[in-house]
């Protein structure tokens, strides 16, 4: 997938020169901040290794948010859009650019699930088959879809908490400071947020095990 069509071309647009060919490889190995520096400065190179480097876990966690593949994909390109008009404001911070984006994405799916009631459309399952490793397929899967829906019951922020200290291995620090939260109010979301997923995974008959196969 790619999120910054419409960025690029506008900047094209505006300045031939950045037509020229860059250091491609210098650039892969420069750190976020430094980027950021180039983006602020016109740099659409510098930006396209941003989207390459950041984006498949923007989308994962709007994924996980929205349970929405093209509302994931549109939150993940709003979040670049953003990054763009914002890079020459942009500071770095004890979270970085990573904090930065995720906060942007998770305010972004914030307002789509106030404005939106999402509805998780169930599958059909697969004909039933007798082997072993089949039914061990049809169990994680159903486990899967347990955990998915478990994890959509919950209240957004509880949600995100985990989403983001579970799904996506933040620190209890950064996710609070992606959440704009204290560490202790971060640890007692987290302590909520979990106790309320294993109450809900309990109804549904899935194990911690299960959930952890879905991490």
């Amino acid at each position: 997938m790619t999120f910054y069509g419409d960025v690029r071309s506008d900047a094209l647009a505006g300045d031939e020169s950045l037509l020229e060919p860059a250091d491609s490889l210098h650039r892969e190995a420069l750190d976020d901040a430094s980027l950021m520096r180039e983006v602020a400065g016109g740099s659409v190179e510098a930006f396209s290794i941003l989207v390459d480097r950041h984006s498949p876990a923007l989308y994962r966690v709007a994924m996980r948010m929205l349970s929405d593949p093209a509302e994931a994909e549109d939150v993940t390109q709003d979040c670049f859009t953003r990054l763009w008009q914002n890079a020459p404001r942009w500071q770095p911070s004890g979270a970085g650019l990573v904090g930065w984006l995720h906060r942007v994405a998770m305010n972004l799916c914030f307002d789509r699930k106030r404005r939106f009631r999402v509805v998780t459309v169930e599958t059909l399952p697969d004909p039933a088959d007798d082997t072993p490793l089949v039914d061990r397929r049809i169990e994680a899967e159903q486990a899967s879809q347990a955990v998915g829906e478990a994890l959509a019951d919950l209240p957004e922020r509880y949600r995100a908490a985990l989403v983001l200290c579970y799904y996506e291995g933040f620190s209890n620090a950064l996710a609070a400071q992606v959440l704009d939260l204290n560490i202790k109010a971060m640890e007692s979301l987290l302590f909520r947020a979990r106790r309320q997923m294993r109450g809900l995974l309990e109804a549904r008959d899935v194990s911690c095990a299960d959930l952890a196969a879905q991490a």
